[in-house]
């Protein structure tokens, strides 16, 4: 196995004490040598770590102790080398920025569809209630252009915050579909779901876990090319290794 561990997880959680918690976990990745980012807003927390597994783990295991951490599932991959050149720690205004403040994730989720369920529908051609499953790439464009679904509707947003208008502008093309919105690991496709909603879109799921947990969960079947990935490994297969034209540069 590969040295190096990397994990990446969300939570949708308040945290009024965003800032008095930045230190804190500045202090513990610095000092578990740690490198990677941590994104903090009242909204909740975002983070991309990678380190040898002990160390890793064992800041997991401290974050949960924290009962808005609890119920932590980081997805996991592996590299040769550490794809980070430090560690940070941010607060900012949203874990991601949507610019919608409607949409409150912590305040109830959209319905989800695990991968493996996800996997059949797409064998299948349609979900469990026979109607035409409608993948929507909720990531930017040159994401998109790295590898997605099958099929996948792409509105070619640039940036996250020019999903609500694409959507209003695109919302007829859904109608009669159920929508699996998805993203890289979860955390925009969850908001875009709830947006989708809001705007009166019926049949909406959000993909649990994102591209990530997908290929982790299943054979990546109906996936095209790599996910990619906002480190050095630049683009990851299905197999979650590294794909050989996106090497670490040092």
């Amino acid at each position: 196995m590969l040295p190096i561990l990397n994990i990446s997880c969300y939570k949708f959680v308040p945290l009024p004490d965003a800032a008095v918690l930045r230190n804190t976990l500045q202090a513990r990745a610095s000092a578990a040598q740690l490198l990677g980012t941590i994104l903090l807003a009242e909204e909740g927390i975002n983070f991309f770590l990678a380190g040898h597994a002990e160390p890793v783990r064992a800041f997991i295991d401290t974050l949960r102790q924290d009962a808005r951490f609890a119920d932590l599932q980081p997805k996991e991959s592996w590299s040769a080398q550490v794809p980070f050149r430090k560690m940070l720690v941010k607060v900012k205004r949203e874990i991601i920025r949507m610019d919608h403040p409607a949409i409150v994730p912590s305040q109830g989720r959209a319905p989800s569809v695990d991968a493996p369920t996800l996997r059949r529908w797409l064998a299948q051609g349609h979900d469990d209630t026979g109607r035409a499953v409608a993948m929507l790439d909720t990531r930017n464009d040159f994401e998109v252009d790295a590898g997605t679904f099958d099929g996948a509707i792409d509105w070619r947003i640039s940036k996250f915050t020019e999903f609500p208008p694409a959507l209003r502008a695109h919302k007829t093309e859904l109608a009669g579909k159920t929508v699996v919105s998805f993203c890289t690991g979860g955390i925009r496709c969850e908001k875009a779901a709830l947006l989708m909603r809001e705007e009166g879109v019926e049949h909406v799921y959000q993909l649990e876990g994102g591209i990530l947990k997908y290929f982790e969960q299943t054979d990546g079947n109906y996936y095209h090319n790599g996910c990619f990935v906002f480190d050095a490994r630049r683009v990851l297969e299905p197999s979650l290794s590294v794909s050989p034209s996106n090497t670490i540069n040092k």
